[in-house]
């Protein structure tokens, strides 16, 4: 059971790695990328490329897939989700599943359709005992590394002058540019930052969840329901709902394997019924 629950805590990282991005502009920007899943995707494929093919090691790889995602992230907002900050959700949400589509089959032509994973070191793999808790060298990894990643994340966007002028310059973008706030810049940088993170989550995932061209598709699902059933208020919501839908997941597999994922999605009504704004929702939205 121990071991079970550290492997659902693992899953649970890589899932708010995978998501944050996505709560950081839906919540901050108020933008809905369907096609966060898209730079996840990026980041992976990078990841792959870097250590299965060039040789790069795998700790190495990790910063540069963000970056090569965050400068994905950056071009495709200063060329074209810049258009769409002022429009309404639905037009967001078309032209970003239209993005998806064509990542999608991008991907299938430069990569082909195969799953491929990412090749770890030998000192990732493998398990070693602990108090009797089977533990994953590679998921204990990703354990700490996102936590820490949690914490600066949180304190960031919370404590900083950054932080505040993102929350300054969404509630009004005319004040904040009054004030002397670089709006463009600073939606374009959170943008960056946000596809950077998600590349990230690629990076770190592809060697559990797999990478093939349908993976923004496959795990959409899984981005919506982190934010939907955290809220968008803060890190904190997104993090503890990675936590207890990776969690739920893997326990729902292992005890429960003809239901699969259907645990989750069990979880996510309970939660939305108990709080529909979810877990951590601002106090105006109530």
């Amino acid at each position: 059971m121990l071991t079970i629950l550290f492997d659902g805590i693992a899953y649970g990282m890589v899932l708010f790695m995978l998501a944050c991005g996505l709560s950081v502009t839906l919540g901050l920007m108020n933008l809905v990328n369907l096609a966060h899943g898209a730079f996840a995707m990026a980041g992976g494929y990078c990841a792959v490329v870097l250590v299965n093919r060039l040789g790069v090691p795998f700790l190495a790889a990790l910063p540069l897939a963000f970056l090569a995602s965050a400068l994905i992230g950056l071009a495709f907002e200063r060329t074209l989700y810049r258009h769409v900050h002022r429009k309404s959700h639905l037009d967001q949400v078309l032209f970003t599943i239209g993005l998806v589509f064509m990542a999608v089959v991008a991907v299938d032509y430069v990569a082909g359709s195969s799953q491929v994973f990412v090749q770890l070191p030998d000192y990732l793999q493998g398990r070693f005992t602990l108090l009797g808790v089977g533990i994953g060298r590679y998921r204990l990894l990703i354990i700490v590394l996102c936590g820490v990643i949690a914490v600066a994340l949180q304190l960031v966007l919370m404590r900083s002058r950054f932080g505040s002028r993102l929350r300054a310059a969404v509630d009004d973008a005319r004040v904040a540019q009054g004030l002397g706030i670089n709006v463009g810049g600073l939606f374009a940088a959170t943008f960056a930052v946000g596809s950077g993170l998600a590349g990230l989550g690629g990076a770190l995932g592809a060697e559990i969840l797999g990478l093939d061209p349908s993976f923004p598709l496959k795990y959409m699902v899984y981005f919506l329901v982190v934010v939907t059933v955290g809220g968008t208020s803060s890190i904190t919501g997104p993090f503890l709902a990675s936590l207890i839908l990776g969690i739920s997941d893997v326990a729902g597999k292992y005890y429960l394997p003809d239901l699969g994922a259907f645990v989750i999605y069990t979880i996510m009504i309970a939660v939305l019924i108990w709080r529909p704004q979810g877990l951590f929702a601002r106090a105006a939205a109530r």
